[in-house]
């Protein structure tokens, strides 16, 4: 067939902007064309559930050249969250064609999970609310992985809880320079620039990886916004434990807002053009907190983030962090959210909050084992059975 036959219209809705310049410069587009739909209908065929929820579509998968012309599959923020889910690392894709055929292969890579010997000693003997651990892992893969994978995980987060401690611990007597050196991070260009717009950042993030250390190591990065990046936290008890981490915060080039009662002082900071960096993944109770959707069930989840980037223009930027196995951390800025505009101020609100915990689902998924599992993130849902 050719492709006059299909239209530019059919054609868009199938393939990405880059699969349509690839094919289009080619001398029989429809061949590629057709071999690139296979190679989609192969990726959606390993995830039927999705597939047939409307979760993924065609579009959710774009196949690339790489630098030796092997084609690679890349997938959309959405059906990355469905990868990670199924605890694939990847998809591998073959196609081939004729002048009247096109077919092609897709295997998916599952994610390797190896629990360290630590990590399968305490979940064994020193299980530290291993049942919500369970339960909220069961609650976000249960449909999608085997319980042993299950447990697996679990596991190895239990190592991710460990390997916490003692970087904490030794943390502190660590050099300038050495804590420089065990932090790499990524996207700063995308923070400078949100802060040249001179609106404020909002700094969308969770309890990934060692945030701590990652964060304090890595503002040694990009010294010029020390004291201009503030974290917003719920005061703890004893005060003297609240004063010390406001102290560390502080010495760090960090400053603390508190969470309650802090709407004004939030403002301020932004129209300073200051950073607020806000930990979005606990649980939050009315009136601060709506139902929104996170892993496909209702959580408590706050509002006051949507409100305030939509009532001040202020950008919203995912972060996250994670160990790499050598030891060393990674601290991530992706490029800022673009707001979902709605006529209903409350679906605006609920929409905007929505794509905030979906950003935050992409980077569990990728190290799920150094997410916070011991939060009790979904306490409005009925335990899992």
């Amino acid at each position: 067939s050719s492709i006059g036959e299909f239209g530019d219209r059919f054609i868009s809705k199938l393939f990405t902007e880059s699969e349509r310049q690839y094919c289009q410069q080619r001398a029989r587009p429809e061949l590629h064309f057709a071999a690139r739909f296979a190679a989609k209908e192969a990726c959606l065929k390993l995830f039927p559930r999705e597939t047939a929820l409307n979760t993924i579509t065609a579009m959710d998968f774009s196949v690339v050249r790489d630098a030796y012309g092997a084609p690679q599959v890349i997938a959309s923020p959405v059906a990355q969250i469905v990868l990670g889910l199924h605890l694939v690392a990847e998809i591998k894709v073959s196609l081939t064609h004729t002048p009247s055929s096109a077919t092609a292969v897709a295997l998916r890579v599952p994610k390797v999970i190896q629990p360290s010997r630590g990590g399968r000693f305490l979940y064994r003997w020193l299980p530290y609310r291993r049942q919500v651990i369970l339960d909220n892992l069961t609650r976000v893969y249960g449909a999608q992985v085997s319980q042993q994978q299950i447990q697996l995980l679990a596991q190895a987060h239990y190592g991710h809880l460990l390997k916490l401690l003692k970087e904490l611990l030794q943390f502190r007597f660590l050099s300038t320079q050495q804590k420089k050196d065990i932090v790499k991070v990524e996207g700063v260009p995308e923070m400078i620039k949100a802060f040249e717009a001179g609106k404020g950042v909002l700094i969308l993030t969770g309890h990934f990886g060692n945030f701590e250390v990652s964060t304090v190591a890595g503002i040694e990065h990009f010294p010029q916004v020390k004291g201009r990046i503030h974290f917003l936290r719920r005061p703890i008890k004893p005060k003297w434990l609240s004063d010390l981490l406001t102290r560390r915060f502080n010495q760090a080039g960090f400053g603390v807002v508190g969470r309650r009662g802090s709407l004004e002082e939030i403002v301020e900071t932004l129209e300073r053009g200051d950073a607020i960096v806000f930990p979005f993944d606990q649980y939050a109770r009315r009136p601060e907190g709506i139902e929104v959707e996170f892993f496909g069930y209702a959580a408590g989840t706050y509002k006051s983030m949507a409100l305030i980037a939509l009532a001040t223009g202020a950008p919203v930027l995912p972060a996250a962090s994670w160990r790499k196995a050598d030891g060393t951390h990674v601290l991530q800025f992706l490029p800022p959210l673009i707001p979902i505009v709605d006529e209903d101020v409350g679906a605006e609100i609920k929409r905007n909050t929505r794509a905030f915990n979906q950003a935050l689902e992409l980077a569990i998924v990728r190290h799920p084992e150094q997410w916070w599992w011991v939060h009790r993130r979904w306490k409005n849902q009925p335990a899992i059975k």
